[in-house]
Formats: C-alpha cells, sequence, structure tokens
C-alpha cells in the first residue's frame, strides 16, 4: 500500500515532470523558425570587422549558449586569417565568402576541433564549391535542429511509443558522441582527397 508520504512523493515527481516538459518544448518551440541565411541572403558588401562579429551574433544566438560558449570575436578572427581557415581581408574589409566561412566555423567548432574544421570545409569546397558547400551546410544544419525540435515537441504528447524524459540528455549526448565519431573519421578520409599545394578560396 501507498502511505501517504510515499503518494506526496510522487504527486511532486509527476508535477516536476510536468514542468520540465513544459519547458521542453517552449525550449523547442523557441527553435521553431530558426534559419540559417543562404549564400544568396548574406550581405554583398564590403564589411568592417564590428560588422562582420555584430552579424554572426544575430546569426547564431538562438542556438549558441553565449554564457558557455563566446560565439565570435575580433582575436579568434584574426587567428583564422592565420590558420588559414578564411581568406585574408581586403584593406580590412571582409566580403560574403568571409561570413559564409565564420558562421560555418562558429558552429562547427563546437563539435569538432580547428583543424577538423579546416580539413572539412577544404574538402567540401573543392568537391562543390564554396557557395554550394556553404548552403549545403546551412541545410543540413537547419534539418538537425528540426530533429531536436520535433523530439521536444514529441516529448509533450501522448504516443503509443512514448519518449522517456528521463533519457532525452543521455540519449542526446551519446548520440551526439556517435556522431562526433563518424565526422572524425570521415574527415580523415576526405583528407586523402585534398589536393596539396596552395589553398585557393572560390571567388
Amino acid at each position: 500500500m501507498i502511505n501517504i508520504i510515499d503518494f506526496c512523493i510522487i504527486d511532486i515527481g509527476v508535477i516536476l515532470m510536468d514542468e520540465l516538459k513544459h519547458e521542453l518544448a517552449l525550449w523547442g518551440e523557441s527553435l521553431r523558425d530558426f534559419h540559417l541565411p543562404r549564400w544568396q541572403e548574406l550581405p554583398d558588401l564590403d564589411l568592417y570587422m564590428d560588422q562582420v562579429i555584430q552579424l554572426v551574433d544575430q546569426y547564431l544566438m538562438p542556438v549558441i549558449q553565449t554564457e558557455k560558449h563566446p560565439l565570435l570575436t575580433p582575436a579568434m578572427v584574426n587567428n583564422y586569417v592565420k590558420k588559414g581557415l578564411i581568406p585574408a581581408p581586403i584593406k580590412k574589409r571582409y566580403q560574403r565568402k568571409h561570413l559564409a566561412f565564420l558562421i560555418a566555423i562558429t558552429l562547427l567548432k563546437q563539435v569538432i576541433t580547428i583543424p577538423e574544421v579546416k580539413s572539412g570545409i577544404l574538402f567540401q569546397g573543392k568537391v562543390s564549391g564554396i557557395r554550394e558547400a556553404y548552403d549545403l551546410f546551412c541545410d543540413e544544419q537547419e534539418k538537425s535542429i528540426q530533429f531536436i525540435i520535433n523530439q521536444a515537441q514529441l516529448s509533450t504528447m501522448n504516443l503509443a511509443i512514448p519518449i522517456e524524459l528521463d533519457r532525452i540528455a543521455v540519449q542526446a549526448a551519446t548520440r551526439a558522441f556517435a556522431n562526433k565519431l563518424l565526422a572524425e573519421k570521415m574527415i580523415i578520409l576526405q583528407e586523402k582527397y585534398i589536393l596539396t599545394g596552395e589553398e585557393k578560396y572560390e571567388q
């Protein structure tokens, strides 16, 4: 038999779970309209460093916790130029291609290392060109965001096979590790196909 104390504990647990479901659903809904600008949507004009940083912040703020991960700083941009991840600016002015690189780098570095990001960018650029590769990246990233939105929303629904709320975090974390493992392996394989010599970027 369940006594009064047990009943109260169960009741509080149910209430807490309901609150958690509600907050998760609200968070998922807040991401519903997340959109990465495609190549043609990026400003086609020369930009100063502060304008570039402001735009990247604006585009990515909804999906990156800035209190845990700084989005972009002038020092980061300069470091990416030195490491050959992005082309050098022309007379301290940045163009559409710089913005596209910085959006992709800022997102990808949350998951893989900077050298791995560089290898991936070089490979995709050589396979399909920077413009197509950037738009493909945006498409795939938005699909992945949509997947987690659906996870968050489905957790609140009465399904025949319910999503267990207490397992979402561990499932997401272990899936993220497995995906990271796959990404790292693919980058190693792709490096075999990257031509040596001077790295050139499509204008």
